[in-house]
């Protein structure tokens, strides 16, 4: 199990998660599928844990301002060919995990890796250490 930082575990715990959490991900799966967007094994285990989780936060973080996000695929339906073009170009199966700030889309592939999509992609990190970059206020890495 992995360690988090006290400023991200006291995020996740407002946010309702807690060790051992698992929520049903049948529904996003089929809603994607439908669309052509195949749910892989990570996109799974990471919406099966974390998905549904809104994180009410804000104010200043490490490299950027810290801001909201809700991890929740439903946010992204519409957008299937934004994350179908984008894997395309990086080689990679992005699954739709929910949505920054209301304005930027949040995505998982099949390694881990955490990406904001949006008409650029970057990203934060592989799963934890991604989680910890939104909720810390790192600015992800620029890809395209």
């Amino acid at each position: 199990m992995h360690e988090w930082s006290v400023e991200v575990y006291e995020a996740l715990h407002d946010a309702g998660w807690r060790p051992g959490r698992r929520v049903e991900t049948a529904r996003w799966r089929e809603r994607f599928a439908a669309a052509g967007v195949e749910m892989h094994d990570v996109a799974e285990r990471f919406l099966a844990e974390f998905g549904g989780l809104v994180f009410d936060i804000g104010g200043p973080g490490v490299t950027s301002a810290k801001e909201p996000f809700e991890l929740d695929p439903d946010l992204c339906e519409g957008e299937e060919g934004r994350f179908l073009g984008w894997g395309a170009r990086l080689g990679k199966s992005l699954f739709p995990i929910g949505e920054l700030d209301g304005t930027f889309f949040l995505g998982i592939d099949q390694d881990g890796a955490i990406y904001l999509v949006v008409d650029r992609v970057a990203r934060f990190g592989v799963l934890e250490e991604g989680m910890e970059a939104l909720v810390r206020g790192d600015l992800p890495e620029e890809l395209a």
